[in-house]
């Protein structure tokens, strides 16, 4: 597998769907008519508000969303074991084993912005990257894209953690990557992730 080859004949553009994520034009029109959208806080990677939308029935109500910039996770496969980075979420306040993750940059594909986020976490440049998937995710409240992409024929190059980034690379050995991922504390990122490569014979 090469760059931007997806991982099956399902997913066929290594590209983000809406652009680099902050402020998605999102395409087609809404199915029910919105007669407002506020924005009530932004910043670089994240803007929140709410649309006023019609019902069917002719009711309305605020529909309240955050839109985050798109985002790539890496799987990435070590001979017989899966990279996983070691890192303290203070949102959710614990430790957590995460697949290497971050946010798309503007004009980045999603193998690109992998490449990247792989070596800044984990010091580690890929032989070879695909594209597995791209979901958007927690659709009740969330305008959030992310992309998955599968890396192999590691080779070290250094980390390059930004100056508020503590994060330790690790590896788990394949057979054991659900399970390790499955405990908790956990997120639903490097499950999927993991359940996907699964699917594709990668893991």
């Amino acid at each position: 597998m090469s760059d931007d080859t997806p991982a099956d004949g399902n997913w066929t553009s290594d590209e983000p769907d809406f652009g680099d994520g902050r402020r998605h034009d999102w395409p087609g029109e809404p199915d029910w008519p919105v007669l407002e959208t506020v924005v009530e806080y932004e910043t670089g990677w994240q803007t929140a508000g709410y649309d006023l939308v019609e019902h069917p029935d002719g009711s309305t109500k605020k529909y309240y969303w955050s839109e985050l910039a798109t985002a790539v996770v890496v799987v990435a496969r070590a001979g017989d074991d899966l990279l996983v980075v070691e890192q303290y979420r203070p949102t959710v306040r614990n430790t957590q084993l995460e697949l290497p993750a971050g946010i798309v940059e503007g004009g980045e594909s999603y193998t690109e912005a992998g490449r990247r986020e792989l070596r800044e976490e984990t010091g580690f440049d890929a032989g070879s990257l695909s594209l597995l998937g791209e979901v958007q995710c927690t659709t009740g409240l969330l305008r959030h894209t992310r992309g998955f992409v599968f890396a192999e024929g590691l080779e070290p190059v250094g980390q390059e953690l930004d100056d508020n980034e503590y994060i330790v690379p690790r590896t788990v050995p394949v057979d054991e990557a659900v399970d390790v991922v499955r405990s908790p504390p956990t997120n639903d990122a490097t499950l999927e992730g993991v359940l996907l490569a699964r699917e594709e014979g990668l893991l």
